[in-house]
């Protein structure tokens, strides 16, 4: 991609972003397609990250720093605090536990001793199809409480979620996952969930929180707590399946 030939050439201290109206060649986890239509909010944003560093030695979790800045991006803001967005680990935007908005995809790359990081996002703002979009979440709550809340751009939110990333960074360097974890678990949904281990007839666990690297903790009767990855798709929240690695 373009950016990703761009990310070298420009002097250490520049960012860049490019953001997409529309985009058809978007990739996902585990090499899956992710097609983007008109009314989504769409970025490839490059930082840098010293190695030596809190999140320099913990990369897994820039992934849940974008998550979330999105979230904050739209429940920061006066009025709309809360507009049930949330994070579902380890790289989605939900509305409430039930439906996916939206979407985390980071790429690294370690020159020296600075990771390059290529940050994609991309989040359903004012498109109805195929699921629903944070525009449909603010009528619905104007409907319910009786306010009168504007709808928001996908320009908006974008320069909002680089914003409050760039704040996310900054604190988590300075005081690592503490500095953020609280705010992360405010807006996720997995407080008090069960999953199941391995497959569908496998042990219950409960969800913990996750661990400093960013991986999930979860706790099986007698066992104690252990940290799971991620393995591809396979944390299905619909299934609520996990796979210890």
């Amino acid at each position: 991609s373009l950016i990703g030939r761009l990310m070298f050439e420009l002097p250490e201290e520049m960012g860049l972003i490019a953001v997409a109206a529309r985009q058809t060649q978007g990739k996902g986890r585990g090499g899956n397609v992710w097609l983007s239509p008109l009314g989504c909010a769409l970025s490839t944003l490059h930082i840098s990250i010293p190695l030596h560093s809190n999140l320099g030695q913990r990369i897994p979790f820039i992934q849940h720093l974008v998550s979330l800045a999105v979230v904050e991006a739209v429940r920061s803001i006066p009025g709309y605090e809360d507009i049930d967005l949330r994070v579902k680990w380890p790289n989605d935007i939900y509305y409430s536990d039930l439906m996916k908005l939206g979407g985390v995809l980071v790429n690294s790359t370690l020159i020296e001793t600075t990771f390059h990081i290529l940050i994609g996002f991309g989040f359903n703002v004012n498109n109805s199809n195929p699921t629903i979009c944070i525009n449909d979440l603010i009528a619905k709550f104007n409907r319910e409480e009786g306010t009168e809340l504007k709808p928001l751009s996908a320009d908006c939110l974008i320069a909002r979620t680089v914003t409050v990333l760039e704040r996310l960074i900054e604190v988590f360097q300075e005081k690592g996952p503490n500095g953020v974890l609280p705010q992360y678990y405010k807006y996720w949904v997995h407080s008090g969930k069960q999953v199941q281990l391995h497959s569908e007839d496998g042990p219950m666990a409960w969800i913990v929180g996750i661990d400093d690297y960013g991986y999930l903790q979860v706790h099986e009767e007698g066992k104690g707590v252990e940290s799971v990855h991620p393995d591809g798709n396979s944390f299905d929240m619909l299934r609520n399946l996990i796979v210890p690695k």
